[in-house]
């Protein structure tokens, strides 16, 4: 018998990764080379990895129904909340941009042949609509998160059955200096999911269950990352170095406007449901967490993405950048967790990792250099 639960808890986590950062991987690999491409995949992906498992262990080592920020409150204090508390006011307002941007993008490639309106254009249609439900606080109901979901899915294996047959490798660029850095934040935002994590202990209740979850993470992670190559190689070696900043676009003159169209619109509509969701999120968490009227508390969560997508509308340069600060202060956020949790906790969890002193300063080290270099080259 199929376990239900744990391919409910796989698709939960494997949902929070894969998302928009998929779209801006192709154009980050073809600046950068493929070589920085899989070095990052490499010392990331462990290192992003290694954060889920340790963010899982506190979460099991805790009573309680909380998520990153009530964690924090409970082992570093008020300090740790109101850093987290940046970490998601800018993570979600730059996730918001980035949908925004690829949604205007789509919408060009949608309607191009009736509309002779520019991405910028499309992308205020695009706010427009959704602001409007979130206004009138329409929630996106479970099954239509679910289509959606699906939808996503279904353009990267088209995308990917279509590419592969004209694929080469003469079109790889394998390394370019100058472009060294950009690769670094995309990858990073395209591979955390640490607000699933919590929902994972939702998902396996018992004990017995719970012990799944380091078999989820570890699984999610990889299928993740395998996903992200075969399509950022498959984009890169057939675009012929013309990989656009959304890698549709880019694609039309080899796969045909028929395939990007209709890629194009499943993703509008998987970015128009992330959207929803995650500005009522925002919106919510004014409203209960920091008691902002709810009329003041949906203009902020709307608008402050609008006021940014009027300065800023470069989709890899935006997803670069809100990766890498949502990931290193996070991700430092998690370390310190797990060191509190292994001392303070009050239940015994379902897998304990042995995690030396020295991994963790490193881990630090390289999330605070690695965001320095990301924010001098943006």
């Amino acid at each position: 018998m199929p376990d239900k639960k744990f391919f409910l808890a796989l698709a939960v986590l494997l949902g929070t990764i894969v998302g928009a950062g998929i779209f801006g991987l192709p154009f980050a690999i073809s600046k950068s080379g493929v070589i920085p491409g899989f070095f990052y995949f490499f010392i990331l992906g462990l290192a992003i990895l290694l954060l889920h498992l340790m963010f899982g262990e506190t979460v099991l080592r805790t009573k309680g129904n909380m998520r990153l920020s009530g964690y924090s409150e409970k082992y570093l204090g008020r300090n740790g909340k109101f850093m987290v508390t940046i970490s998601t006011v800018i993570g979600i307002t730059g996730s918001l941009l980035a949908y925004i941007i690829l949604g205007g993008n789509f919408l060009k490639i949608i309607f191009s042949p009736l509309l002779n309106l520019s991405p910028f254009y499309f992308g205020l249609i695009f706010w427009v609509i959704l602001v409007f439900f979130i206004f009138k606080g329409i929630k996106v109901i479970a099954p239509a998160a679910v289509f959606t979901n699906v939808a996503f899915f279904v353009i990267v294996f088209i995308v990917i059955s279509v590419l592969l047959p004209k694929f080469s490798v003469n079109n790889l660029q394998f390394i370019n200096s100058d472009s060294f850095f950009l690769p670094y934040g995309i990858i990073m935002f395209s591979l955390t999911g640490f607000a699933a994590i919590p929902e994972l202990a939702d998902i396996l209740k018992t004990s017995e269950e719970r012990k799944k979850v380091k078999k989820v993470i570890i699984t999610s992670s990889i299928v993740s990352i395998v996903l992200y190559l075969i399509f950022s190689l498959g984009v890169v070696g057939v675009s012929n170095g013309r990989t656009s900043e959304e890698a549709l676009s880019g694609l039309a003159p080899f796969l045909g406007q028929k395939i990007i169209t209709m890629g194009a619109l499943l993703g509008v509509i998987t970015i128009a449901d992330s959207f929803l969701i995650l500005c009522l999120y925002f919106r919510n968490t004014l409203i209960y967490d920091y008691h902002i009227p709810k009329l003041a508390s949906s203009s902020i969560a709307s608008f402050l993405p609008l006021l940014l997508f009027l300065k800023f509308r470069g989709f890899a340069q935006v997803v670069g950048f809100a990766g890498t600060v949502l990931g290193t202060i996070e991700g430092i956020i998690i370390l310190l967790l797990f060191r509190k949790a292994k001392k303070l906790g009050d239940r015994t969890p379902e897998y304990s990792l042995n995690v030396p002193n020295f991994v963790i300063f490193l881990l630090i080290i390289i999330f605070i250099l690695g965001m320095s270099f990301e924010l001098l080259y943006s």
